[in-house]
């Protein structure tokens, strides 16, 4: 197994509940709030505040929870730059899906208009 399929394998097995608090922190840094967090999460898995609460509790690999999400029609629309990969270039769907929600929790702690990061 090379170093590329290693740290697929990695990415694949990180947990929601060990990654969510640290989409909090990042925005509350910067004078965002949990509250926003909350609400692109929703906008994007079509989860509501209780299935974000499941899976936080169950402790579901970022596998299952994308897997059991809904994702939102206008997930397309959301494009740049977020670790140096454009996102939408990524041509692993479950790889596109993490970047897509990396850039959204980027976008809110940069400030960006909640109604722009919603693509509304």
């Amino acid at each position: 197994m090379d170093t590329s399929e290693r740290a697929q394998k990695r990415i694949r097995a990180l947990t929601f509940a060990s990654v969510y608090p640290l989409y909090i922190q990042k925005v509350e840094r910067k004078g965002r709030t949990k509250a926003e967090v909350d609400e692109v999460i929703r906008w994007f898995t079509g989860f509501d505040d209780a299935d974000i609460a499941r899976h936080v509790r169950d402790g579901s690999t970022f596998v299952e929870f994308f897997d059991d999400a809904t994702l939102n029609p206008h997930a397309g629309l959301i494009t740049g730059v977020i670790c140096g990969v454009r996102v939408e270039e990524v041509d692993d769907p479950f790889m596109q899906k993490l970047r897509y929600l990396d850039k959204l929790v980027d976008e809110v702690a940069r400030g960006k208009a909640m109604e722009k990061i919603l693509r509304a």
